[in-house]
């Protein structure tokens, strides 16, 4: 019999230097089975053959996240395991062996201190500034067996051993509320070091902290200084542990890069490099010391999500010199990352890199669309403000004139399609120059395509847009914000969740979510947040907005439904009921002036509605844009939009308490939805059954947060079509609304109208961004106009959620509330709009599911494939239901038969 597959550690696989000291283990039922009934792990330190830890034989059908329940571990510990099952065909062999490694577990492991330069208020005081070069030779006497790197910064750090660059992960240690949680990256760097003279190098830059951040391009927001932090642990051959840190041993001094900010870019003097600065060779003079800081090491972790990387390489698909002085690369695709420049020309060649999303009409970059308009009310000139129109997205070389010269670079990102170069004294060819694509390393799990192209171009663009922002958190858009938006996030996750393993990297984001909450419960626009309650405040968009923080209660749970993820539940019921209880002590304790005037003396359902407040509410309906529109939300009634997730998110909360066993919590809050829904009801539904905000998105909402009662669904339903048609067959939602528009059509019997929907190719549409060549999803719907004029960011994913329509509906693969991570899930094709083949894949933590379906003379045929230890509910288009066990499986029925969607 064949062995469990897929071994994986806290969603990860073989993890260096994890600091969960109960680690949890994953694994596949062996192919062809189909129950799990017991298994067996078994454990051992790497570095002993005796078992550290053997569970036996356990009676249980658990194959995901199973805590490690051995002997406590150490810092440094790797572990050796493996695991062995019992299914209906008897007991099969032992998997493969896999393994995890802990890290630094408490600050007694830390010998290191961090380490600053010494710089004057000028420096500290401007953006961007130098990155810094930190140095510090040493000699092993002895011969070793193992070596590992410990590494962490204030800022972005790179890191050399004897001239050699230490690991491929990028813009380390990441982005997180530094304050509460700071990573640790860990290296194996046992082939890096050598018996006798060593040197440690690093390269710090600004990075996220204290470099420019979000769209007011802030600085110095956690701090004024960079800093690092570092530790050496070398095993030498007689075990005996040497460890050399971060101190006052080390010197410091700038080096080629003159600039490096994440936002305005990165400059570079390559005459200036210090040659060999990182290696014993090296002889440097006029090094200075360094400070040694006494920061908190209790905020040290690992990080629970995978690291950032160069992850692809794309060949421009054209250069097109302009005159002279000019060319621009076009890539062919929206992406997140930098340039690779080959070919840099003669000594003293100075070349500028312009990265933009857009070309405007004398096919140069243009970058205009992502500046802010200065003039517009939302935008206040207070000190905390750097000058938004510095340069942005500028990267910059001079050459040194040395053979195979190269240029990337590494401390700043950007997102782009289209890169000027200017200086450049030959035409550029393909080979001279790779877009970079850098994004968190995450583990692809779904595709899709259909017989029809424009669907499937839509389905990339919107993939590419989540790539290009999921750079360490999922940001808004990888140009002129870059930030971890809330509302962004819980409107995506259920669909990134499909085509992206984003368990670890939506873990990561709520710790940073949790750690910015405030006492009282309210959770910030952004995680990690840049901007200050103060700030907002000046802005005129303060913290606390409905359907933003209600992040905090729904991402957890789409995690949960996709990856069963128990823990993560409790780990955040904190954080849940505190926003929960935030948004009923807003609803409780305000009303809307304009209530008060129609209504001077408040009814009873009104302790339940929330109509206080700044919200963002439905946020960039078509058209909806303009310099006011902040202060126009300032003053609205958002009632109908925050009382339906308050009653939402009360809602999911009660099936949480339920599935963590709080028994008071699931009575409480059930009261609470139950009454925040009546009171939504009476507010809101007119006595002719229509609602009192008669748009699209209120209507969407209704239904699909169950508000409004089951005999008035039909009602409803019929509304929301007739809006549709009023427009011309076109959507008008927002962010909160789009990813719910096509299905609840589809589940209230309108399937035709969600393909209209889809298919529509005139503004505002989906379709639209495709003919127009789009690659990645707009933030506006009318991100480009007819001529080819950009408008606001090019690059963000939230409208790109419709493609969880194409997986669920089209391919018809349905995750169930009951089934988490696919342990019961549907599959429901509805085929329709002609297409007349479609597919999609998933690989569930179970193991792979697919549905395949296509029409042929006259017949329409279903493949699907059920992983072990899962069952699938199969519909099919004439309505006919089958249970399905893990295995293949075709189904067959006349295409006549079919419901179609058009």
């Amino acid at each position: 019999m064949t062995a469990p597959t897929g071994l994986r550690v806290e969603h990860r696989d073989e993890p260096l230097g994890i600091t969960t000291r109960q680690p949890r283990l994953s694994w596949h039922l062996p192919a062809g089975s189909r129950r799990q009934i017991a298994f067996q792990v078994r454990a051992a330190l790497s570095d002993s053959d005796q078992v550290l830890w053997d569970t036996g034989r356990i009676e249980s059908d658990q194959s995901l996240l199973v805590p490690y329940n051995g002997p406590a571990l150490e810092s440094g510990q790797r572990v050796n395991w493996t695991t062995r099952t019992w299914t209906e065909r008897g007991r099969s062999e032992w998997s493969n062996p896999s393994w995890w490694e802990m890290g630094l577990l408490s600050r007694d492991d830390w010998l290191a201190r961090f380490i600053e330069p010494v710089e004057d208020d000028d420096i500290k005081a401007g953006s961007p500034r130098p990155a810094y070069l930190f140095r510090r030779s040493f000699k092993l006497e002895h011969d070793f067996s193992a070596a590992r790197l410990y590494a962490s910064a204030h800022g972005i750090y790179e890191f050399f051993i004897n001239g050699q660059r230490v690991g491929d992960m990028e813009l380390t240690p990441g982005f997180t509320s530094y304050w509460s949680n700071l990573h640790v990256q860990t290296f194996d760097v046992t082939d890096l070091l050598q018996q006798g003279d060593n040197v440690l190098g690093a390269i710090v830059s600004d990075g996220w902290f204290r470099g420019q951040v979000s769209g007011a391009r802030l600085t110095n927001i956690y701090g004024a200084s960079i800093a690092l932090l570092a530790q050496l642990n070398v095993y030498e051959a007689n075990q005996t542990l040497t460890r050399i840190g971060t101190g006052p041993e080390w010197t410091c001094s700038t080096g080629h890069i003159s600039e490096a900010d994440l936002f305005q870019g990165q400059t570079v003097d390559l005459r200036a490099t210090l040659r060999n600065w990182d290696s014993p060779m090296a002889q440097p003079r006029g090094w200075l010391p360094v400070t040694e800081c006494d920061y908190d090491l209790a905020r040290l972790v690992s990080s629970p999500a995978p690291p950032v990387r160069r992850v692809e390489e794309l060949s421009p698909s054209t250069v097109t010199r302009l005159h002279p002085n000019r060319q621009v690369i076009d890539l062919g695709q929206n992406i997140n990352g930098w340039v690779r420049l080959r070919n840099l020309g003669p000594e003293g060649t100075a070349i500028s890199l312009t990265y933009g999303e857009a070309l405007g009409k004398d096919g140069d970059v243009t970058t205009q669309h992502l500046m802010p308009d200065l003039d517009a009310p939302r935008y206040v000139q207070e000190p905390e403000f750097v000058n938004m129109t510095a340069p942005f997205q500028i990267d910059r070389v001079v050459s040194a004139g040395h053979p195979n010269e190269c240029f990337e670079p590494r401390h700043t990102s950007h997102g782009f399609r289209y890169v000027r170069v200017e200086g450049h004294p030959e035409t550029l060819t393909a080979d001279d120059v790779s877009g970079v694509v850098v994004h968190t390393d995450l583990r692809r799990t779904g595709w899709f395509e259909c017989s029809d192209d424009r669907i499937n171009r839509l389905h990339e663009a919107a993939v590419w847009s989540f790539r290009g922002n999921a750079c360490d958190i999922p940001t808004d858009c990888p140009t002129r914000e870059r930030a971890g938006w809330t509302g962004d996030w819980q409107i995506f996750v259920s669909t990134a969740a499909f085509i992206y393993d984003v368990a670890g990297f939506s873990i990561k984001w709520l710790q940073d979510l949790t750690a910015d909450q405030h006492d009282d419960g309210k959770v910030l626009h952004c995680a990690p947040e840049t901007m200050s309650a103060e700030i907002m405040d000046k802005i005129g968009a303060p913290h606390g907005s409905a359907g933003w923080g209600d992040a905090a209660v729904i991402v957890p749970w789409e995690i949960y439904r996709a990856y069963e993820d128990r823990d993560l539940l409790a780990d955040q019921w904190p954080s849940m009921a505190a926003w929960v209880d935030f948004a009923t002590r807003m609803a409780r304790e305000g009303r809307h002036e304009s209530r008060v005037q129609q209504r001077p003396v408040a009814a009873a359902h009104e302790e339940f509605l929330w109509d206080t407040g700044f919200h963002w509410g439905e946020w960039l309906e078509p058209d909806e844009w303009s310099p006011d529109t902040i202060p126009r939300l300032g003053t609205a009634d958002h009632g109908i939009v925050a009382t339906a997730y308050l009653y939402y998110s009360a809602r999911l909360l009660t099936r949480i308490a339920e599935i963590l066993g709080r028994g008071s919590d699931v009575s409480r809050y059930r009261r609470l939805a139950t009454a925040v829904r009546s009171a939504w009801q009476a507010e809101f539904i007119k006595p002719d059954g229509t609602l009192t905000s008669d748009t699209q998105a209120s209507y969407v909402r209704a239904l699909t947060f169950n508000l409004v009662p089951d005999e008035l669904r039909p009602q409803v339903a019929k509304r929301l079509v007739e809006l549709i048609r009023e427009a011309g067959t076109h959507l008008r939602t927002g962010f909160l609304a789009t990813p719910y528009l096509l299905p609840v059509l589809a589940d209230t019997g309108y399937p035709e109208v969600a393909y209209e929907l889809l298919f529509q190719d005139t503004e505002p549409s989906w379709l639209t961004m495709i003919d127009r060549g789009a690659t990645t999803i707009w933030e506006d719907w009318r991100g480009t106009d007819e001529e080819g004029t950009p408008s606001l960011s090019l690059n963000h994913y939230s409208k790109g959620a419709v493609i969880s329509f194409l997986h669920r509906y089209i391919a018809g693969i349905q995750l169930l509330d009951d089934g988490p991570a696919y342990k019961r899930f549907r599959i429901n094709p509805t085929p329709g709009a002609g297409i007349t083949h479609a597919r999609a894949d998933h690989d569930s933590p179970y193991g792979r599911i697919t549905s395949a379906w296509h029409i042929h003379d006259d017949q329409f045929k279903l493949n699907v494939t059920v992983p072990p230890g899962t069952t699938a509910e199969v519909h099919l288009p004439d309505g006919a239901r089958f249970d399905a066990e893990p295995g293949n499986h075709t189904y067959r029925q006349p295409h006549s038969a079919t419901r179609t969607g058009r």
